[in-house]
């Protein structure tokens, strides 16, 4: 007769422990715990090595390139690298109903290459009318609706397939462990022989995950160690555009993004990010500019948008949404010691249009002349473009890629770039002026005596 126990596991960082803990000692994440159950005898799982290892010196192996399989959607190409990989482990995360599942359809029905479809979630005849609303028709495409590992992975062996979609890791579960489908176990073992099959048999896999409340890929923290590439899906219910974007990946950069519109018939692809994030109701405006980020390769161009109100209590609110609240406390202080703007008694809310989040500092200097017009009620033109690291004593600093940041505003009829004074140097476009400053200051007062 098999004897089990009982341990506490932690979901965020896999730490076990003999009894039921409130805050994890190992990652300090509070109520992450879960009881799992573990079998004692000498029947628990135990994966076998299938081949004697030897290892081997470091000259004597032959170099491999990896084989991009395009699958049929630049924006997500663009994400993987150049596309599928084979042998490779895709883990795909965001919140439930913002299209993860839409998206892998609609790649597997462009790719052209054999593909299977596992959902544990949804039944065949459910698939077959997402498909229809989608429009794909495939002969390569198939369907399969399982959540036993030991079923799916001869289904695997037998179809030979070039892609392999999970959907979702949270529903699979293997008759070895008594533990219920979603726990950290059943997760990490499913996927680790997810895993081991696809780098035996040379296909890609892609692992749709769910999100917990905090945004972050449900299951232990192990699980995105374990594969190649961890996608993040993000977006806003109340906006049709949704942002892919890598946060590891073994086969190619981390730092690009895929753009998509949510439509009736599917995910679309936004070809021109740029004039999505940009709105041209007003030639003129107070609280708002326009910043030049680069995410990746690509230059986008954003509106950032400012209210600076007063405040009638003793704390005021300093909220942001898609911009670190800590840099912008910074920039706030800049402008008060500086250019002695004071904002200490007064709200701040800053919002990045078309829900874009900005990691980089080359936006400060945009930011800080919303803040500036925003507390002043002075209205700028629309067409003037900042660009610009702003520094704790006022200065501007230049940014990498200055060059690919204004061809891309003179591209959408941008007239004016205030950018800081830099050796690099730039063919500036006949139709922009560009304007090199070299303090905060200074790009201020050209703004206010326009």
């Amino acid at each position: 007769m098999k004897k089990y126990k009982v341990k506490y596991i932690c979901g965020n960082c896999g730490f076990d422990s003999l009894k039921w803990l409130g805050k994890c000692p190992s990652c300090s994440s509070w109520n992450s715990f879960t009881e799992e159950i573990l079998e004692t005898t000498d029947k628990a799982v135990r994966r076998k090595a299938t081949e004697q290892l030897a290892s081997v010196p470091l000259t004597s192996v032959e170099p491999v390139r990896e084989q991009y399989s395009p699958s049929g959607i630049s924006e997500l190409d663009r994400v993987l690298g150049g596309g599928f990989v084979s042998g490779s482990v895709v883990l795909i995360g965001g919140d439930p109903g913002i299209g993860k599942s839409t998206l892998v359809l609609q790649a597997l029905g462009s790719a052209g290459v054999s593909s299977l479809y596992i959902s544990g979630e949804e039944s065949v005849k459910q698939l077959k009318m997402r498909a229809e609303r989608l429009g794909i028709r495939s002969d390569k495409l198939m369907l399969l609706s399982e959540t036993n590992i030991e079923t799916i992975i001869p289904e695997i062996t037998s179809l030979k397939p070039a892609v392999v979609v999970i959907d979702s890791i949270q529903t699979l579960q293997t008759d070895a462990l008594q533990n219920t489908s979603g726990t950290v176990t059943q997760i990490r073992e499913c996927t680790s022989q997810i895993i081991d099959i696809a780098k035996r048999d040379g296909f890609c896999a892609l692992i749709i995950g769910h999100v917990t409340k905090d945004g972050n890929l449900a299951g232990p923290k192990v699980l995105e160690h374990m594969v190649d590439t961890v996608l993040q899906f993000e977006g806003d219910s109340n906006n049709n555009y949704r942002i892919i974007r890598a946060t590891k990946n073994r086969f190619g950069s981390t730092n690009e993004i895929g753009i998509f519109e949510m439509r009736e018939s599917g995910l679309s692809e936004v070809k021109n990010p740029s004039e999505v994030f940009l709105s041209h109701l007003d030639t003129k405006s107070n609280g708002s500019c326009v910043a030049a980020t680069m995410e990746g390769t690509r230059p986008l161009l954003v509106e950032i948008q400012t209210l600076v109100t007063p405040s009638h209590f003793g704390n005021p609110q300093r909220i942001c949404d898609g911009f670190d609240y800590r840099r912008l406390s910074i920039l706030l202080a800049v402008l008060e010691k500086r250019v002695e703007l004071r904002f200490s008694t007064n709200n701040v809310f800053l919002n990045v249009a078309g829900g874009l989040n900005i990691y980089e500092t080359a936006a400060d200097l945009a930011i800080c002349i919303a803040l500036a017009t925003g507390l002043t009620n002075i209205s700028v033109d629309r067409d003037i473009l900042a660009i610009g690291e702003v520094g704790l004593g006022g200065e501007l600093r230049p940014v990498k890629y200055l060059e690919r940041r204004i061809s891309e505003a003179e591209r959408l009829g941008f007239r004016t770039a205030i950018i800081p004074v830099t050796k690099e140097k730039i063919s500036v476009p006949v139709s922009l002026k560009i304007v090199q400053l070299t303090t905060l200051k200074e790009a201020l007062e050209y703004i206010m005596n326009l």
